[in-house]
């Protein structure tokens, strides 16, 4: 766990239970973009929560111990079966939620979505979309709001440009 500024809190938190007001956890969140400038997708299963069977990009908690950019690789391969090295990944920024210090990163990959490894029990389908797709389907309530928030936040740091 770590405070406001990223400084270590010298104790663990434990998944799935509440994160103390002022206290945050280290997340990575991987902006899979296509050389036309698609999107990845992957649909999270029925089953899991919170979010269930709405649409998100690659993303994970650093687990203790990990530096983030270990941990954006880890998660990118774990969800999808992309592998990276760590200088692969270029850092987009940080976004900060509700006890979450979240490292987005991004990395350009061209992968048919049939050839994406879904994780079982994560992941039910891959689809590539256009920012404007993405939009529509924020719009629809068909990607996760976390993810959004996120999107909108490359958009201001001038991803999609």
């Amino acid at each position: 766990m770590y405070d406001k500024n990223r400084q270590p809190l010298n104790k663990l938190h434990k998944r799935g239970k509440p994160i103390p007001h002022g206290e945050y956890h280290i997340a990575v969140s991987i902006l899979t973009l296509n050389s036309d400038g698609k999107i990845l997708l992957t649909l999270r299963s029925a089953n899991k929560q919170p979010y269930p069977a709405l649409w998100e990009i690659t993303a994970g908690s650093v687990v203790a111990g990990e530096e983030s950019r270990h941990a954006a690789v880890r998660e990118l391969y774990e969800e999808t079966g992309i592998s990276a090295a760590e200088d692969e990944l270029s850092y987009i920024g940080e976004y900060r939620g509700t006890g979450a210090i979240v490292d987005m990163y991004m990395i350009r990959r061209d992968i048919a979505a049939e050839d994406v490894r879904l994780q079982k029990g994560e992941t039910d389908a891959a689809k590539w979309v256009t920012p404007d797709e993405f939009e529509a389907m924020a719009a629809d309530g068909c990607i996760t709001p976390p993810v959004v928030r996120r999107f909108h936040r490359c958009k201001t740091l001038g991803v999609f440009e």
